[in-house]
């Protein structure tokens, strides 16, 4: 009988809140968050390679999607808002993490085969 490997379930349920989350980047922008942790959190259990680019990504995520609804709170930037444009690049890391992320999902995709 074949162990149950439960790293490799929430590997998977990673990648799935990841890829919803991405439907709608900023609805799903927490689900985005938590796909990239629990994914960080299981590479750093396996030990993987990859560990420290799926930890500077989750870092970066996060950082942005926190700043993103603290700018939402304050009723955004630009146009008529009181902030200005330049309050945008701390909203930079998020879009910047993503990518990055994607690319490295699908590396490791593609060198599987």
């Amino acid at each position: 009988m074949k162990k149950f490997d439960w790293k490799k379930v929430f590997y998977i349920f990673g990648i799935v809140l990841f890829c919803v989350g991405t439907i709608d980047p900023l609805e799903g922008s927490v689900l985005i968050v938590f796909g990239s942790i629990i994914l960080t959190f299981i590479t750093k259990r396996n030990n993987d390679r990859h560990r420290k680019w799926f930890m500077l990504n989750a870092v970066l995520i996060t950082f942005g999607v926190i700043f993103l609804f603290y700018l939402s709170s304050l009723g955004g930037f630009g146009g008529t808002s009181e902030l200005s444009w330049w309050w945008g690049l701390l909203i930079l890391p998020y879009p910047i993490g993503w990518l990055l992320q994607v690319i490295l999902l699908l590396m490791r995709a593609i060198g599987r085969k």
